[in-house]
């Protein structure tokens, strides 16, 4: 692919930060070329283009673990951690970078073309979805966190087990994520706006700032358990069945899958945290919600 050749091999590895503005231009670009060739319903179709361009960097950036893995004579649990904590920022940046692009999206755009490209990401507001749909169903209950959960486990198994059988397939439900959370979030800053007057990038930085402590782990517990399966997934083809190094590396990462769902454990009590007591974050919602847009 002509894109993946601009940028020098380990460009990212340098620096994760990159992946910030990667996340946002390839986003862009997914959403213009859903929006041109499929104007009537492109808000899937935008993050399954997005989620394509990504995969060559993905790749690359993998390919360059495994020569890493198979230069040491010995596989060292702290050069494995220290890998997979460099690809796990790179994985946050990309999220960040395609959060931002669909908030800001959302906010900009005029109503109509907001209902049209971002129209599966909206229906998750009301509760109508996959990921994401205790986020504004009204449960401000005791039962609310193992409603979260529940839902963010399945979220995080499916990355596990997406990465485990295709290698990167677990950008799509990142990407996803990253559209739901950031089109909801943009959503909600514009309907409150309209309905109270204020401005509504203040609000959405409101909102930030009660989402982003749960948001940030909870998309963590969903990065490790993607890069567990997905260095599984490759393990399996590299190393011989049973041996001492892919016993080592399997097990390191299933260790890592079982932090996964500690970090999930911490990001279901952050946004219970967040549903029930921010009483500006209610506020917002409920403004939002009264817009009527």
């Amino acid at each position: 692919m002509v894109l993946e050749h601009i940028f020098p091999e380990n460009w990212l590895e340098r620096k994760a930060s990159y992946a910030f503005i990667l996340g946002a231009v390839y986003s862009i670009i997914g959403i213009l070329i859903a929006s041109i060739l499929f104007p009537g319903d492109p808000a899937l179709v935008a993050v399954t283009f997005t989620s394509l361009l990504l995969l060559p960097e993905l790749y690359k950036l993998f390919s360059i673990e495994e020569r890493k893995e198979r230069i040491e004579s010995r596989v060292s649990l702290k050069n494995l951690w220290k890998d997979d904590f460099n690809l796990v920022k790179i994985y946050l940046f990309l999220f960040l970078g395609i959060l931002l692009v669909y908030s800001i999206g959302t906010m900009v755009l005029p109503s109509f073309e907001t209902n049209t490209l971002f129209r599966e990401q909206l229906e998750i507001r009301l509760g109508q979805g996959f990921a994401g749909n205790a986020m504004f169903s009204g449960l401000l209950s005791s039962d609310l966190f193992w409603s979260l959960l529940s839902n963010n486990f399945l979220v995080m198994l499916a990355c596990f087990i997406l990465a485990l059988l295709t290698g990167d397939g677990a950008i799509f439900l990142i990407v996803w994520n990253a559209s739901v959370w950031g089109t909801i979030f943009g959503y909600t800053a514009k309907a409150a706006s309209s309905f109270s007057g204020e401005n509504a990038y203040l609000l959405f930085g409101k909102i930030m700032a009660s989402v982003s402590p749960h948001m940030i782990v909870e998309m963590l517990a969903y990065i490790l358990a993607a890069i567990a399966g997905a260095v599984i997934s490759k393990d399996v083809l590299l190393e011989e069945f049973a041996s001492d190094r892919f016993m080592e590396v399997f097990g390191f990462n299933l260790y890592l899958l079982l932090m996964a769902v500690i970090v999930l454990l911490l990001g279901a009590f952050l946004e219970t945290i967040a549903l029930d007591y921010y009483y500006w974050y209610h506020e917002i919602i409920t403004m939002s919600l009264l817009a009527g847009i």
